[in-house]
């Protein structure tokens, strides 16, 4: 079946619950290869014909769906983030308006949207405490010079694949593996694509932050800028380490020390 936000998740779990593997894919995936087998037409019955030849012609890994536990924490996390960037929006139009009367309404509402993100930020706090599961996997990337209290949240919900896939599957899968494009002699720049958008945020920040206080990853950042690497190009190898670094850590079970073990 497609990917639809989290309107499929409830067929996801009942099919999976009676022991019907299950493959989840891409909705552009679908699409390209309705079209490549000359579906132009887009329909509900075309599209459940095409979903079941794509699942019979190409070897779809089945998937578990996530534990309600992580699809709770990572709802959560996201309306925390919806209320954060409302907040920043709200207080850019504060800053730039003239009007007193108006400047008072959007400070009643951003006082508003701050007790409402406290109010998200103690329930994430509760729900990742009642897990042990959970409050092991962010105590352990917690661990990870770089990441702080929300970007470690943020990883912990959106990517229960921590930890048990390899170092180029997890990089995948978050959209940080580059992907070639080369044609003939022509060998094309390489850039990342596709996979889990909304977590590239988060570590972007979490690498800027990584060059400063791992001497590690500074060292490997000052590499490439050395190379002549631009500086987006360098924090993203940056971003990748860390993403391969906390996978690893995660499947070891153990916390990040200066000098590995």
């Amino acid at each position: 079946m497609e990917a639809t936000s989290k309107y499929h998740r409830a067929a996801h779990r009942h099919l999976d619950a009676v022991g019907i593997p299950v493959a989840i894919v891409n909705p552009l995936r679908a699409r390209l290869f309705a079209e490549a087998c000359g579906a132009l037409a887009k329909t509900d019955p075309i599209d459940a014909r095409m979903l079941a030849l794509m699942g019979a012609q190409l070897s779809l890994a089945a998937v578990s769906p996530p534990s309600e536990a992580i699809e709770a924490l990572d709802e959560l996390i996201r309306a925390r983030s919806s209320a954060v960037d409302e907040r920043v929006a709200i207080a850019n139009r504060r800053h730039v308006t003239g009007t007193s009367f108006l400047r008072r309404e959007l400070a009643r509402r951003i006082r508003a949207i701050d007790t409402h993100v406290q109010r998200l930020e103690a329930e994430i706090e509760r729900l990742i405490a009642a897990n042990p599961t959970i409050a092991a996997t962010r105590a352990i990337l917690r661990s990870i010079p770089g990441f702080g209290p929300v970007n470690a949240n943020v990883l912990t919900a959106g990517l229960d694949e921590l930890g048990r896939l390899d170092a180029k599957q997890i990089a995948a899968l978050v959209g940080l593996a580059p992907v070639a494009c080369d044609s003939g002699p022509r060998q094309g720049h390489r850039r990342i694509r596709g996979g889990r958008a909304h977590l590239r945020r988060p570590l972007y920040m979490a690498a800027l932050s990584a060059i400063r206080f791992n001497p590690d990853l500074g060292r490997f950042h000052q590499r490439l800028r050395d190379k002549g690497k631009p500086h987006k190009v360098a924090i993203t190898a940056v971003m990748r380490k860390l993403l391969v670094l906390a996978n690893s850590l995660v499947a070891q079970n153990r916390h990040w020390t200066p000098v590995a073990p």
